[in-house]
């Protein structure tokens, strides 16, 4: 296979089937979504065996136990990609919503429409549900999209294209609109991301190495994160309950997800009474702590925690500790050392609340939630196609909205411009 041939070849396909998509109506797309939905669930029994294949290579192949839950397709997990359809069908269109109209002084109204990006290019690993999320996604916001997945999940993402390609005939939409990356070739990637004739926008999903690469040599815009170092700061007016149940769970509901609390911080005068009930639930859960000299001091077995260690995703059962005066350092510490993905206050002062959520600097900041609600599905967009650190077009979890864009509109009634 001549690589750049067969790239050129599915950009010039997707952009044919874009045009096709961007004028499609709601009903038609909505068919396609639904029609993927029991695709999916009818051959669940498929989906499971084809999964089984790749974890299999996976464990050969000496992934690491967070690579392997990434991959894993199980019964609940197809359910949820279903309901992910099914609630983006029942999602309101963004795509021709016209928005801000009004009379200008020479007579002519002048307002925005929201319209496709165009193709999207998305490039993830391991999680064969990406597939699913992105296809709808695009499909409801009228774009196209060429798909590449990692190696490790192949067989898993060509039993989920079949899927796919049925929903869309299923629809009467080409199949071409949906297309997912048939080699492993990693040369694929680089002819992918410089397909500036074809391709709109490229989404990177996977770790910091793939999406630093890509970010640096593309030549397409790139909606991408690095890093989910994401921190759970603990007030003095923090109400404990809640600060334990919040801290646990932003660490230990999933360790190999972007938003998981990486940092947690501590007001200082309430470090001794929260610290060793936090301590024992994360021993318990076998939860390796490292901690600044001050909570050294409270923790016996945690130990001291080093510069590189407020700088780390940790991506597994290990958690960073600092105490902290008060919410100006804390604000401070997170502002210097986080990645602008998802950072939480637990409080009961309104003003402080207030303040954290207006000076914290990142995608997603919370009062009195856990970071892992910072997902597409959880905001109510249906699912995402990833979590942008970015400050220009899309920030957060981008939905349907982040894959859309706006142009202005004139209309006039024979006005001309003296």
């Amino acid at each position: 296979m001549d690589i750049k041939d067969y790239m050129q070849g599915l950009g010039l396909q997707a952009r044919a089937a874009g045009r096709v998509i961007s004028r499609a109506d709601t009903g038609k797309k909505n068919h396609a979504l639904l029609a993927i939905a029991e695709a999916l669930d009818k051959q669940q029994a498929v989906l499971i065996a084809e999964n089984q294949k790749d974890l299999a290579a996976g464990q050969l192949n000496g992934l690491d136990a967070a690579s392997l839950d990434r991959l894993a397709l199980t019964p609940s997990g197809i359910q949820a990609m279903i309901t992910g359809l099914q609630q983006i069908a029942a999602l309101p269109d963004p795509v021709g919503e016209i928005t801000n109209l009004s009379y200008q002084p020479s007579g002519i109204q002048v307002g925005q429409m929201r319209v496709p990006l165009g193709v999207i290019g998305i490039i993830y690993e391991s999680r064969p549900n990406v597939t699913v999320d992105a296809a709808a996604l695009c499909l409801k916001s009228g774009n196209a999209c060429i798909l590449r997945g990692g190696s490790e999940s192949l067989h898993s993402n060509q039993a989920i294209a079949a899927c796919i390609t049925d929903g869309l005939i299923a629809a009467g939409l080409p199949i071409t609109a949906v297309q997912i990356v048939a080699t492993t070739d990693r040369a694929a990637v680089g002819e992918l991301i410089t397909l500036q004739d074809y391709v709109d926008v490229i989404v990177p999903r996977g770790g910091k190495s793939l999406i630093e690469r890509i970010a640096k040599d593309a030549t397409i815009p790139v909606i991408k994160h690095l890093d989910g170092i994401c921190h759970v700061y603990i007030d003095d007016n923090a109400d404990i309950a809640k600060a334990i149940a919040i801290a646990v769970n932003a660490k230990t509901h999933r360790y190999g997800v972007c938003n998981a609390m990486e940092t947690l911080l501590v007001a200082e005068s309430i470090a001794v009474q929260v610290l060793p009930l936090l301590a024992a639930s994360f021993l318990e859960k076998g939860v390796e702590l490292r901690g600044c000299l001050k909570t050294c001091s409270i923790i016996p077995h945690c130990s001291r925690a080093t510069e590189d260690d407020w700088h780390t995703e940790y991506l597994a059962p290990i958690l960073a500790i600092k105490i902290v005066h008060d919410l100006d350092e804390a604000i401070a510490h997170i502002n210097h050392y986080s990645s602008s993905h998802t950072e939480a206050i637990v409080t009961e002062d309104y003003t402080k609340a207030r303040r954290f959520l207006r000076e914290v600097d990142s995608s997603s900041v919370m009062v009195n939630a856990s970071t892992r609600f910072a997902d597409g599905f959880e905001y109510g967009l249906g699912a995402e196609i990833g979590i942008s650190t970015n400050k220009l077009h899309a920030r957060g979890p981008v939905g349907l909205i982040g894959l859309t864009s706006l142009k202005y509109i004139v209309l006039g009634d024979g006005h001309i411009r003296h």
